[in-house]
């Protein structure tokens, strides 16, 4: 047979003939799938590179790779225990690269997320040939992973320094791996350990990709274990062990060390709020100027009608063999599913709605497109490569009635057309067009921001962003002022507000602090004893625990007044010395609110030595210190915590009798 689904076309072929014209079939297959991953993979480099940049938040992840380096620990700032970075499996894999080459930080990073995006690329076609039977049936043509590297923003955080590229090859590899386990004969437990050993890093990758990774585990779990010497209830406690062995022991470390359960990042950003509408918004800033519901649509149609022509095809062979037909529906043959190619694919498009439905709760991000890539990949993940099955008459050049197996061919025909066309439009569309404007939406195009604002086609190397407003002041300022001190932005790009530390100085200068919002650019930029703190709270607990603001720009909705910073540095507080913008009254009051227990309790366990004793008061109260928030305007936080006011409220006067 020569084309799959239509075994009657050759029957009248002399039968010498038939294993030759399969033959060259099977290498024209395999030769046309081999160049689609090739050629999707160079088009994806080509437009990754062309966009190459490093994302001021990439170079947050660098500052804690330098102190991993430099023998502090994964920590943003010496002496303080704050992860800063979401994904621990991206901060950890920088660093083990950056050990081994030894070659710059920002070149390691971009090197590294090149390589994982490229490497999602060719998983995920590898795990969709596999859906559609391999390459002895059809042939198979890149589809969805067009419609993804067409997408700009997966283009501009396939380097970036950001772990967008880890997610979606871990994606892509445990989708290689699931289908590889649903089709397999025999299932042999190192594959299988193997499996959920992958599988249960997802919390590692990602806090939410536990979704992904917690539904894989679900269904092996759930599905029939492998015939081996082993009890099914031991065999299933030791998948439970290796999937959680890894991720269960760092979540010990980390509520010990960090104090926290999950990053810092989740308490600034309030990962568990909730902006609908926000959320909506932001998905429409993705969709809406790509029309990326249009191939999503005609790739549906396309994966339905190759679904149903192999489910067909299946059939047949299960009746022309005399097999009997299930029954329709038992938990035995629910359990049966579970380890199958099509409950792998309900996996995935059921973890990319879900995900959505996260990300839409959370009002998304304020970067073009970046939160909605893994739900994307997702969901284009069964269709990555789709199977054309060419009537055999075609080849041969005669013509005869169209039959179901010609018009699913000229389906499928017709949605890779479409699909290469709206690519095509899709790859060269502007969506947002403001510039360094930032709308009212909130969302920017991160990467146009700051190649506009440096003046740099691709900011890679952190002396590229001392040209955007105010670096190149702060480094002049710090080096200025050897004594310390703390500096707080100026309306000038000029020149930073330097509050002074106390007399006496020590000797060497009592040391500086910086407090700004773009924690990578100021951080990178400094050396390793320059503390660089926020007011959005990434690299500072103190912000991070106030309360979100309502109407707050997303991604950005938490700011804490620069009076807390002043007693928190312990710098002057009294004028001229102070800026003039700040008011000796509120820091004074913020220094009785800096007073309140449950305040000194989080700041202790951040920055007291690492003990047993402390390790062990960290793990308790971890969910108790997550959850804790002060309010960012002194004078009420004094109230929330009961404490003594030493500028007191004037009592309302008494109005006379009448």
């Amino acid at each position: 047979m020569l084309v799959a689904g239509e075994p009657t076309e050759y029957a009248s072929d002399e039968p010498a003939e038939q294993p030759a014209r399969a033959s060259r079939f099977a290498l024209l297959s395999r030769t046309t799938f081999v160049g689609g991953v090739a050629l999707t993979v160079v088009l994806f480099w080509i437009g990754a590179w062309q966009r190459r940049w490093i994302a001021d938040d990439g170079l947050i992840v660098l500052r804690t790779v330098r102190n991993l380096m430099a023998g502090n620990g994964p920590v943003f700032n010496e002496g303080e225990r704050v992860e800063t970075n979401t994904s621990t499996a991206w901060t950890y894999l920088v660093w083990f690269f950056s050990w081994l080459t030894q070659a710059r930080l920002e070149y390691v990073v971009l090197g590294v997320a090149l390589t994982v995006s490229m490497a999602a690329i060719v998983f995920a076609m590898l795990g969709s040939a596999r859906l559609w039977g391999g390459t002895k049936s059809a042939l198979l043509l890149p589809a969805g992973v067009l419609v993804y590297i067409a997408v700009p923003p997966a283009r501009d955080y396939a380097s970036s320094g950001l772990e967008s590229g880890l997610v979606i090859c871990w994606i892509a590899v445990l989708w290689y791996l699931l289908m590889r386990w649903s089709q397999a004969d025999r299932v042999r437990l190192p594959g299988l350990f193997g499996l959920v050993f992958f599988a249960g890093l997802a919390p590692l990758i990602r806090p939410e990709m536990i979704v992904v990774g917690g539904l894989a585990l679900l269904m092996v779990f759930l599905a029939p274990m492998p015939q081996t010497r082993l009890h099914p209830i031991l065999l299933r406690a030791l998948i439970v062990a290796v999937a959680g062995g890894v991720p269960v022991l760092y979540q010990i470390w980390r509520m010990g060390y960090y104090g926290l359960p999950y990053p810092n990042t989740a308490v600034a950003k309030d990962a568990g709020g909730a902006k609908w509408s926000q959320g909506f918004t932001y998905l429409w800033d993705l969709v809406g100027p790509y029309y990326l519901w249009v191939p999503l649509l005609v790739l549906l149609a396309a994966g339905v009608v190759a679904g149903r022509a192999s489910l067909d095809a299946k059939a047949a062979k299960a009746t022309a063999n005399g097999e009997a037909e299930k029954p329709r529906w038992s938990v035995r043959r629910v359990l049966d599913w579970l380890r199958s190619p099509s409950a792998v694919v309900t996996l995935m498009l059921g973890s990319g709605f879900l995900l959505t439905v996260y990300a839409l709760r959370v009002g998304g991000d304020f970067m073009h497109g970046r939160m909605l890539l893994p739900q994307l990949f997702l969901l284009l993940l069964p269709v990555a490569v789709v199977p054309v099955r060419v009537p055999g008459f075609l080849l041969r050049g005669q013509l005869r009635a169209g039959t179901a197996a010609d018009w699913s061919f000229a389906i499928i025909l017709f949605a890779l057309l479409g699909t290469i066309g709206w690519a095509l439009f899709a790859a060269n569309t502007t969506a947002i067009k403001s510039g360094t404007k930032i709308t009212s939406t909130g969302i920017v195009d991160e990467r146009v921001y700051y190649v506009l604002n440096t003046g740099h086609d691709h900011p890679i190397l952190a002396e590229d962003y001392l040209d955007y407003p105010r670096i190149r002041a702060m480094v002049n300022d710090i080096a200025e002022t050897p004594n310390g001190g703390l500096l707080l932005n100026s309306p000038s790009y000029m020149f930073w507000y330097v509050a002074p530390p106390p007399l006496p100085i020590q000797a060497g200068g009592s040391g500086h602090t910086v407090f700004f919002l773009n924690l990578g650019m100021t951080s990178m930029n400094v050396p390793l004893n320059v503390r660089v703190i926020d007011q959005m709270g990434l690299a500072y607990p103190l912000a991070a625990h106030t309360e979100r603001l309502t109407d707050g720009r997303i991604g950005h909705d938490k700011n804490l007044y620069p009076d807390w910073v002043i007693v928190d540095t312990g710098m002057v507080d009294k004028k001229p010395w102070m800026p003039f913008y700040l008011d000796e009254k509120w820091v004074a009051q913020a220094r009785t609110a800096m007073g309140c227990p449950g305040t000194q309790a989080l700041m202790i366990s951040y920055r007291d030595p690492l003990t047993f004793e402390r390790f062990r008061h960290n793990f308790k109260n971890a969910l108790t210190f997550a959850k804790y928030r002060i309010d960012r305007v002194p004078k009420y936080e004094i109230q929330r915590c009961d404490l003594v006011d030493p500028y007191p409220q004037a009592p309302p006067p008494v109005l006379p009798p009448r």
